[in-house]
């Protein structure tokens, strides 16, 4: 082979091998809380974003209080959650370069319909203060999760210590949403949910909706690119192309159009910062 030949081989090989790496690198990874994954939304909107861009999303799921360690490490490139102080936190430290507000839902207390604290309503304080008075069986998440880390703050806006004032009727499930329902159903208990893990659970037994609509039960979806400067690894044009789509008129109908038995269970509103 001569030399034209052989320079010729050698620059379409490298040709290819530059096109296989490129079409190897359109993938990015995202680390999220476990909720996004098990009720489906993801696997709902990220095809979607894949057939728009030809970039793929691998989802790494964890609990809150886990979620931002491999990020930390520089072992994600985008980051999705529902923990607003630690996002804010991240980003304070360097380790993500700027919070958007994404979409949100909500938590409600969940209970026996037949409403044994006599709570049913929409005061989370109020009822957190019943159910605490009455010694009403009551199931934690006891998971460090983003839920366990709402309902924490809640039984302090309801001025009870929590750990200083449960007892037997306070019980630990230590595990994910639908094995907390699944237990305040066993136990005839309360329990703090996601709306949208609530509307997934269909073994319901005697449980139904008891408190609703208090504005401190709002549960707040964040994202955040994390750093590139701290961590040269990180696919930054990919990633942040995954951010613009999310809080994009696009990608925020693709949220608001996922829904559960009929029923929306995130809404949107990156165009309302704050949430």
């Amino acid at each position: 082979m001569g030399r034209l030949s052989v320079a010729f081989a050698l620059s379409c090989g490298l040709t290819a091998a530059v096109a296989a790496s490129s079409a190897e690198d359109r993938s990015i990874v995202l680390a999220t809380t476990t909720a996004t994954q098990e009720i489906g939304l993801l696997d709902y909107l990220l095809p979607i974003f894949r057939d728009k861009t030809g970039i793929e999303v691998t989802v790494i799921a964890r609990r809150a209080d886990e979620v931002l360690n491999g990020p930390r490490r520089g072992e994600a490139d985008v980051v999705l959650m529902h923990a607003r102080p630690q996002e804010e936190k991240f980003v304070a430290e360097g380790f993500g370069v700027k919070r958007f507000d994404v979409m949100y839902n909500d938590y409600v207390l969940i209970g026996p319909k037949s409403d044994p604290a006599a709570v049913k309503g929409k005061d989370i304080a109020t009822a957190l203060k019943a159910i605490e008075a009455k010694g009403a069986p009551f199931v934690t998440r006891g998971d460090r999760s983003g839920t366990h880390a709402a309902e924490l703050a809640l039984w302090i806006v309801a001025g009870i210590d929590i750990a200083g004032a449960k007892g037997a009727w306070y019980r630990e499930s230590g595990r994910g949403m639908i094995a907390a329902l699944d237990a305040a159903r066993t136990a005839h208990a309360y329990v703090l949910s996601d709306r949208a893990s609530w509307i997934t659970f269909k073994d319901r037994g005697d449980l139904d909706v008891i408190v609703e609509g208090d504005k401190r039960l709002l549960n707040q979806y964040g994202v955040m690119l994390v750093n590139p400067e701290r961590h040269p690894n990180v696919k930054k044009e990919l990633g942040q192309t995954f951010i613009d789509w999310l809080i994009s008129p696009e990608g925020q109908a693709a949220i608001a159009g996922y829904k559960v038995d009929g029923q929306q269970v995130f809404f949107p509103n990156a165009d309302k910062p704050g949430g």
